[in-house]
């Protein structure tokens, strides 16, 4: 039992919290967590008796504040965020909050450049060279980032996609450098470790926020330039779980190519949403067919269910390069009959 006094630690305070905001709230939670992390804190839940509501209140405070200091600080930088928590919990208060906060999150490099209107932007950078475009589009949100990557001139466009792909980690100092060119002035960085920036999944995330012809433009010129690039790239541009993004049609052609025991596979981990969709496609016979084969092949392992999403992902591909059906994008217009 966690009495009053106790201290707790940052995963206790975790479990804390969790358990405070109840089972439904804290499973959307644990989605966007890391097995070990999940494993770590499920342990800490578990050797928690009983909690204080002193324990609970402090813990709910300390969340508040914190959430309320990284709110300041993104909108306005750490001083920004510094003066309205002295202005809200006195000096001391503040210090201690914005102290915790920065030795647990890193302030990202370009703080400055993300708060800065895309179309400012795209004249801020027109004329700098692709590798620092690419490594400014990494630290953006996709959308901004795509907004932008969709404006630049299209001879550029697969060199800044291909560099921010191939990006792994960045050196202090050339951060550092960049944005002493572009602000004319030193960003403190919160702490000298090397920065993970870009790769595969930052460019996949700013294609997938792109209009279809600009996709289609990078994606034509990465295969030209580099094939296997260009593969890992489209593998991972529309995963199996989006499949609830395609319209009913779109659907039923899809089924129409897969094999049966492919499909089993591939449902047989993924939300009731995702089922649901599928089998709403089909007869009644066959999603009664494909349940009952669902429950008889028992356990799969997970390797033999990814390939069979991936073989279904890959039709899908397909079939939208044939013109056959639409694949919804982040921004686009509906379509209408």
């Amino acid at each position: 039992m966690l009495t009053k006094k106790t201290n707790l630690t940052g995963r206790q305070k975790a479990g804390v919290f969790l358990i405070a905001i109840g089972n439904d709230v804290a499973t959307e939670i644990f989605k966007h967590l890391r097995e070990d992390e999940i494993e770590q804190i499920t342990f800490e839940i578990a050797r928690l008796d009983k909690i204080t509501p002193e324990d609970k209140e402090k813990v709910l405070i300390e969340f508040n504040e914190m959430m309320m200091a990284q709110g300041f600080i993104t909108n306005g930088g750490i001083d920004f965020a510094r003066g309205l928590l002295e202005k809200s919990l006195g000096n001391q208060k503040a210090i201690d909050i914005i102290n915790r906060l920065t030795s647990s999150l890193q302030v990202r490099p370009f703080d400055f450049v993300r708060r800065t209107d895309p179309a400012q932007l795209l004249n801020f950078i027109q004329g700098e060279h692709p590798q620092t475009v690419a490594l400014i589009l990494s630290y953006l949100e996709p959308n901004k980032a795509a907004t932008i990557m969709s404006s630049l001139p299209h001879t550029i466009q697969a060199d800044v996609a291909k560099r921010i792909a191939t990006m792994d980690r960045v050196s202090p100092d050339v951060l550092r450098e960049v944005e002493r060119v572009l602000e004319r002035k030193l960003s403190t960085l919160a702490s000298e470790d090397y920065t993970s920036a870009g790769g595969i999944d930052a460019v996949v995330e700013i294609l997938n926020n792109v209009d279809r012809g600009t996709e289609k433009t990078i994606i034509e010129a990465l295969e030209e330039e580099d094939p296997e690039l260009a593969e890992e790239i489209k593998k991972r541009m529309f995963v199996f779980e989006d499949i609830v993004l395609l319209d009913d049609k779109a659907i039923q052609k899809v089924m129409r190519e897969v094999d049966n025991a492919d499909l089993s596979k591939a449902l047989k981990s993924v939300d009731a949403e995702v089922q649901e969709k599928i089998f709403k496609n089909m007869s009644k016979r066959a999603a009664s067919g494909l349940r009952e084969e669902m429950d008889f092949m028992g356990p799969v392992r997970l390797k033999d269910v990814e390939e069979a999403q991936q073989k279904i992902v890959n039709i899908i591909r397909k079939l939208e390069e044939q013109g056959e059906i639409v694949v919804a994008r982040s921004g686009e217009d509906e379509l209408v009959a």
